[in-house]
């Protein structure tokens, strides 16, 4: 009896020993492989099991109690690891609970204030906050370059996770910096200056559709983000495409559109925090529910196109070298991969933006009074609001936008970067990263850091990018400019803090789009039309949802 208890405690204490080792692997080598994965969480038990055990009597039970020791080491061993103050980002306070595993984070993205969150965390614990394991959030604009610059960091991983795979990435989530910047080359053809001039017909096209549309309702209450969705949705399909979606001409969310993308985004944001789970759904049918119906449905949609050829000069036809014949076209994998994000990162940033705007507009009538003035100078009753010609002198329709984007990011969380493996630790300013380090340059809390933008931070004020320009011509007759100047000790405007598309070589490629779409849609339907709330509409819900 007493050898057989002697016996019992060595196989324990070898399990005990396997767990602390598979630790260590899975501490120093990432690896997104279900098979590896399997191998280290399962072999070492049943190679224990039946090397110590030879009767099939105590077969199973014996591999039950090897395999509960194992994994239970293991995972002790991981969450006290990770408060512990050997840990490497054990310097930088956080939530335990963020500290100890990434499903804190994962739940707190499903209220869809997971920015705001983030936001009080800089709040309580400073500019550097630790929101994973392995994760920092950063609130320091004097470090952004260093971090998203020429030699900063590479993409994280994130994407993995949003598009539950590891291999068939889009170029904005390939981590490899050398490939992505080779991915993009094609990108920069297609979002060139030549080529925006060819997707300013695509914009003008869908812009007067959505007047006309609005001119259809304009004695009935309608719900111009809607409108907005429909408008941004249909251009994405024009400009990436060469067509194939009518939402506007249905008047309604024809195939459900917009509801499959938002519950989709919902998915992706979750199983973006934890990658390595985003993998393992992506292999049960329907267990992701709209999220893998909207990726089969952006590679349908590509290949039909590839299929088709060259009708317009769209996207496709410089992401499929269609404008260098002498060049051959990229692996359709890629353009597949590329197709689903010009839907994604296109059309809901897009209608997110112009939404936000009209919103912000309405809750401030002196704005909308100014920008109305700047939009009926330049643009006259009878005059072309489509012709971006006047855009570079409308200081105050500039100034709009960027005061929306400043406090209603389309992208709020930013772009993750990630320290590799085997690199060595990364020191930015007096913050070190060492390896399998994650990081997030938040751009909300960037965006309402009070040392970037002073006064009224958190308030919608587009004068503050006049005032920063010096252009006066119309600020003085604001009374929350008076007594400022671009020297006034209390105004503080840092624009190195202000990265609603990000910085760098690996920012958005379409900034330049979005704002020329952005303006074109603007100019058109605030010339055209005077917008108001609805009565009784309460305008906190805007921000409440």
């Amino acid at each position: 009896m007493n050898a057989n208890n002697s016996g019992s405690a060595s196989v324990s204490g070898i399990a005990i020993v396997l767990g602390l080792a598979a630790h260590q692997v899975f501490r120093k080598y990432e690896t997104y492989n279900i098979n590896v994965h399997a191998a280290i969480l399962f072999a070492p038990p049943v190679l224990l099991t039946l090397f110590a055990d030879s009767t099939q009597r105590t077969l199973v039970r014996a591999l039950l109690a090897n395999l509960a020791t194992y994994l239970t080491t293991l995972v002790l061993s991981l969450l006290v690891y990770r408060v512990s103050p050997i840990h490497p980002l054990a310097r930088y306070p956080g939530p335990i609970g963020c500290k100890l595993s990434k499903f804190w984070m994962g739940f707190a993205c499903i209220s869809g204030f997971q920015h705001r969150y983030i936001k009080s965390l800089h709040e309580r614990y400073g500019d550097v906050v630790r929101i994973g394991p392995n994760e920092l959030s950063i609130r320091d604009s004097t470090v952004l370059n260093a971090l998203l610059g020429t030699s900063g960091l590479p993409k994280g991983p994130h994407f993995v996770g949003r598009l539950l795979t590891d291999t068939r990435l889009p170029m904005v989530g390939i981590q490899d910096t050398e490939m992505h910047l080779r991915r993009r080359k094609n990108w920069n053809r297609g979002m060139s200056s030549a080529a925006l001039r060819e997707y300013e017909l695509f914009i003008a096209k869908r812009a007067r559709q959505l007047v006309d549309r609005l001119e259809e309702h304009k004695s009935t209450v309608t719900a111009i983000g809607n409108w907005f969705n429909y408008f941004a949705y249909d251009f994405m399909s024009d400009m990436a495409f060469g067509g194939g979606s009518e939402l506007l001409e249905a008047g309604h969310d024809q195939g459900n559109v917009w509801a499959l993308l938002e519950e989709a985004m919902f998915i992706a944001t979750f199983f973006g925090h934890m990658p390595w789970l985003g993998m393992y759904f992506g292999k049960i049918p329907a267990a992701t529910g709209n999220l893998m119906v909207l990726v089969n449905a952006c590679a349908e949609r590509t290949t039909a196109r590839l299929k088709r050829g060259s009708e317009k000069k769209d996207l496709f036809h410089y992401l499929n070298n269609e404008d260098l014949p002498d060049k051959a076209a990229p692996p359709v994998q890629h353009l597949v991969d590329d197709g689903i994000l010009a839907i994604i990162a296109g059309a809901d940033t897009a209608s997110i933006a112009l939404t936000s705007i009209i919103y912000c507009l309405l809750t401030h009538p002196g704005a909308y009074a100014r920008l109305q003035a700047e939009i009926d100078r330049f643009y006259p009753a009878g005059e072309d609001a489509l012709d971006p010609k006047h855009h570079r002198d409308m200081s105050y329709l500039t100034a709009i936008i960027n005061e929306t984007l400043r406090l209603f990011p389309p992208v709020p969380g930013g772009s993750q970067r990630y320290v590799p493996h085997d690199a060595k630790a990364v020191v930015v300013g007096n913050i070190v990263l060492p390896p399998g380090t994650s990081v997030w340059p938040h751009v909300y809390s960037h965006h309402l850091d009070p040392r970037s933008f002073a006064p009224y931070t958190a308030e919608f004020w587009p004068e503050r990018w006049l005032l920063a320009s010096g252009d006066l011509s119309l600020s003085p007759s604001d009374p929350a400019a008076r007594g400022l100047s671009p020297a006034s000790p209390e105004f503080r405007h840092d624009e190195a803090g202000f990265i609603p598309f990000s910085i760098g070589p690996m920012n958005c490629v379409g900034k330049t789009l979005a704002m020329q779409e952005m303006r074109m849609v603007l100019c058109a339907v605030l010339q055209k039309f005077r917008i108001r709330m609805e009565d009784g509409w309460d305008s906190k819900t805007y921000e409440a949802n």
